[in-house]
């Protein structure tokens, strides 16, 4: 059963591992109906570019070519996540026609007359955007022609004065050529009095058509300082919306090549590689540590503790073949799939190892007791299949494109099966909390209960904790700083995740002064009493029990 399910895994994960692709996307959908697809999302720097080639769009239904509405918009973002305009119905290719503040860029495909029309909205006039026929990049010479070019267009509208008459115009023309002339030796030309107010800008591009299937290709760069930001690409299909028929179906194919000048990485993952390798090795010094107080203490070390250096290890080399997964990124455009199999394998077993490590901490497990009541048992067999799938889950987002039909689906069943992992791997400390708060009322050994209660709160603490800053705070503060700064966000959840195994090796550390491991292992502990009593454990051991007189007793515990 158990090999079966691993067989399903594995081959779930090499699925996943052959659809990697990096920061050079390939999209190819069947048949699909979505209105809006999210393509990509990438942070540009000054000289980032962005390659589109759509190599094959073919409809799938036999509809009137006038009333098709499809094409690409590319919308500048202030957080990493897919860019909306609104909640409403209108489709974004038809909404914005005239005038808009956003920072916008819309392709409209005209089918029939084979055409595509693009149009730049607010700061996004300044991108330098042409289309590629010949399948040569965009080279220096082209994106000063592309400049050059629009530069008449940023004069659609009268820039003062519309309700003054003729000559009145002229004077006030030649009064402002007069100030830009005195200020000239300041601020050098009026260029900024154009950038106030950025101007609609439009253009026509040519549509190719081949086989029944529509091919178009542009090039985009971001020209300068003004214009870096997060960028997101999105097709939109918005035939529903123009016929009030059912959507049309459609097949395409689109590859996508978005880079930075220094490397392929988005300009809040150029950080991570360093990243990953300095935690890697902070998690690597904290692992031999660990094994040399085991070694030190070797006669207060259970079987636990050696877990707990497994998973330290563990750790250590996942985020460190994540390192060497981004290098290649960073260096090719993509991930080399010998790398990228070992970090999720690595990666899988992390996931496994830290919350068995977890939960059997807080059941108490080889302190205290040395085998699993039925409700701990329970327990295992909900969470560790969760979170094998929760981390199968991570792996096929990390491995599948944005754009393909079961991202957002995968996205949210990991979001919902790690908060179920999350929140189940608590209640073996809650049940531990629980009987020791009984315990510590109705038996003799109060104080030793109330020690050990104390400790299980200090545990609980710090899951919560751990919890609730990674999956929350963290998240949060993604979302809310600059494009450029959202690697701080795996910064923090590897920094708290050292912090949390270095709190909890300190709790529970080897040692002959370690209150944790000073408490009694007998068959009177009330949280202990059905299980060690039905194990037949006990049979011929003998315990020390203090009377009220201060005297020891020996009892035979066997009956």
């Amino acid at each position: 059963m158990m090999a079966g399910g691993g067989v399903r895994i594995l081959f779930l994960l090499l699925v996943a591992v052959v659809g990697t692709a990096g920061r050079i996307h390939r999209l190819t959908l069947k048949d699909d109906t979505r209105s809006t697809i999210y393509l990509n999302t990438f942070g540009f720097y000054t000289n980032g570019t962005l390659l589109v080639n759509l190599t094959s769009l073919k409809l799938r239904k036999d509809i009137v070519l006038e009333k098709i509405l499809i094409g690409f918009s590319i919308s500048k973002t202030k957080t990493d996540t897919p860019y909306t305009m609104d909640n409403s119905d209108t489709c974004l290719l038809r909404k914005y026609t005239n005038s808009s503040d956003e920072s916008l860029t819309l392709f409209k495909f005209d089918l029939k007359n084979k055409t595509v029309s693009m149009k730049k909205f607010g700061q996004q006039s300044r991108l330098l955007i042409t289309e590629l026929s010949d399948g040569k990049e965009l080279d220096n010479g082209d994106a000063a022609s592309v400049k050059k070019e629009s530069k008449p267009a940023q004069s659609k509208e009268p820039k003062g004065g519309a309700q003054k008459v003729p000559t009145s115009g002229k004077t006030r023309r030649k009064r402002g050529t007069d100030d830009k002339k005195s200020k000239e030796p300041i601020k050098g030309n009026a260029k900024p009095v154009q950038e106030a107010k950025p101007q609609i800008q439009e253009k026509v591009f040519k549509l190719l058509k081949a086989n029944d299937s529509y091919n178009f290709k542009f090039f985009m760069k971001i020209p300068s300082q003004t214009e870096e930001g997060l960028y997101t690409l999105s097709f939109h299909n918005c035939h529903d919306m123009v016929s009030g028929n059912q959507m049309a179906s459609f097949d395409m194919t689109v590859e996508i090549t978005a880079r930075n000048p220094q490397n392929y990485l988005s300009a809040g993952e150029m950080p991570l590689p360093l990243l990953y390798l300095v935690m890697a090795g902070f998690f690597f010094t904290a692992a031999l540590f660990w094994v040399y107080l085991l070694l030190k203490h070797r006669y207060n070390v259970f079987k636990i503790h050696w877990l707990m250096a497994a998973l330290a290890f563990t750790k250590s080399i996942s985020i460190l073949f994540h390192a060497i997964n981004y290098y290649f990124i960073a260096v090719k455009g993509s991930a080399i799939e010998g790398w990228a199999v070992m970090y999720y394998i690595t990666h899988l077993l992390k996931g496994a190892l830290l919350f068995i490590t977890l939960a059997l901490i807080g059941t108490g497990w080889a302190f205290v007791k040395y085998i699993l009541s039925d409700k701990d048992k329970k327990i295992f067999m909900i969470v560790i299949p969760l979170q094998v799938l929760a981390n199968t889950a991570y792996i096929i987002i990390e491995s599948t494109e944005e754009g393909t039909t079961d991202y957002a689906l995968w996205k949210e069943v990991l979001f919902l099966v790690d908060l179920i992992c999350c929140g189940a791997i608590l209640f073996p400390v809650v049940w531990s909390i629980r009987h020791l708060q009984e315990a510590s009322s109705t038996d003799g050994k109060a104080a030793m209960n109330l020690a050990k209660l104390k400790l299980f709160r200090h545990f609980y603490v710090m899951i919560v904790c751990y919890i609730y800053f990674t999956r929350i705070i963290a998240i949060l503060l993604k979302f809310t700083v600059p494009f450029q700064w959202q690697w701080m966000y795996n910064f923090l959840v590897e920094v708290s995740t050292l912090v949390f195994f270095v709190l909890t090796g300190f709790k529970f550390r080897p040692a002959s002064n370690n209150p944790y491991l000073q408490l009694p292992q007998d068959e009177e502990d009330v949280t202990m009493d059905e299980v060690l009593t039905e194990s037949g454990l006990l049979e011929s051991v003998t315990k020390v029990k203090r009377t009220n007189n201060g005297r020891e007793q020996i009892q035979d515990s066997s009956v």
